[in-house]
């Protein structure tokens, strides 16, 4: 079987992971590819598509043909919930670049509508597939680490702003650092804890540093104008059957303390962090142990590196799912919650009062 792809905005996340990665695939076929400035649209078909790959300026005309059966979608995240939702209306499958949407409620329509066409829908966690989340993953569902009761979710970059793109646009992005990295760190720390009923969620944000000038940046100096996000999060996440979980996460922060997509968890059996490669730690015997497991993880940046095992990984678990009808490895309830939890930090910041959520 030989899967039909379009792709829905041709941009940096395109080209960085999506598109290479499933160039490698040899059950997908990249045959269309759509994006509102024709340009990207038309160098994405000639690097990654078939020979007369259709381009489009407008994603509804390329949903019009019949024979494409998945869309990825990778455009900004205000666009996600219209796009996802037509593409599964037109009968197609979707992968949806995270985070899943803006708001909890556009992730609930976006489930609605793959629910009511029986399409598959998955969204871009690819951190999931890394080496070290896979072993820590099996660890935890072993239950080597018993009760996880604590946890800690963290994206903290000591000066790395993306200046490229939408992603200092808070319309368009719905958020900084919180919905764009902090949402990686989140949702493996909840897979991990395999706990997805968050009762309330108290949070902060900042703009301090954006509204600097000329500041040192692995990107360049940003624009204060233009810098409309935080430019760092944090959240206390409290679970319905007590865990609780510490998020932090910045593009921008006077720490020292920086590490991204990663998580610690805290267990009545043991525990284990990704810090300094992956580490299992507890007691035996009357002895405290800690085991250094060796991994080999790529990198995480799709915007430098040219190879990123997970993202192929993450591709690759996908077509097949198509092919064999399986159920995707980031299933939409699960990325519903972590929209669900990262809105409640943003209005938790607004208010300065806890948001609770799923109340009984």
């Amino acid at each position: 079987m030989n899967v039909k792809i379009g792709i829905i905005g041709c941009g940096g996340i395109a080209n960085g992971k999506h598109l290479p990665s499933l160039e490698k695939i040899s059950e997908a076929t990249m045959v269309a590819f759509c994006d509102i400035d024709i340009a990207k649209a038309e160098s994405a078909a000639e690097t990654y598509g078939i020979d007369n790959a259709a381009i489009y300026e407008d994603y509804k005309q390329l949903l019009e043909d019949k024979s494409i059966e998945v869309i990825h979608v990778c455009t900004p995240n205000n666009t996600h919930k219209n796009i996802t939702v037509a593409a599964l209306n037109a009968g197609k499958h979707v992968m949806c670049e995270k985070p899943m949407a803006k708001t909890s409620d556009e992730a609930g329509e976006m489930i609605d509508a793959a629910e009511r066409n029986n399409k598959k829908l998955t969204i871009g966690y690819q951190n999931r597939f890394r080496a070290d989340s896979q072993h820590l993953r099996k660890v935890t569902q072993r239950g080597d680490l018993g009760d996880i009761y604590y946890s800690k979710a963290q994206a903290i970059r000591r000066r790395a702003v993306p200046t490229w793109g939408v992603f200092l646009d808070e319309e368009k992005q719905g958020g900084g650092p919180l919905i764009d990295i902090g949402t990686h760190a989140l949702d493996l720390t909840l897979w991990m804890m395999d706990n997805y009923e968050p009762e309330s969620v108290m949070g902060s944000t900042f703009h301090k540093l954006g509204k600097q000038d000329n500041a040192a940046n692995a990107w360049g100096s940003w624009d204060p104008d233009k810098f409309t996000v935080e430019d760092s999060a944090f959240g206390f996440i409290k679970m319905r059957n007590g865990a609780t979980i510490i998020l932090e996460s910045s593009w921008a922060l006077n720490s020292l303390d920086v590490d991204e997509a990663k998580c610690a968890l805290s267990g009545t059996h043991g525990g284990a962090d990704m810090k300094d490669g992956l580490r299992i730690h507890g007691e035996s015997f009357g002895t405290l142990y800690t085991s250094q497991i060796e991994v080999d993880n790529a990198g995480v940046d799709f915007y430098e590196s040219e190879k990123i095992d997970e993202a192929e990984e993450e591709a690759r678990a996908w077509i097949n799912n198509i092919i064999h009808d399986t159920e995707p490895v980031v299933k939409p309830k699960e990325a519903f919650v972590v929209t669900q939890i990262l809105e409640a930090i943003y209005e938790s910041a607004k208010t300065g009062k806890a948001v609770y959520l799923n109340k009984h």
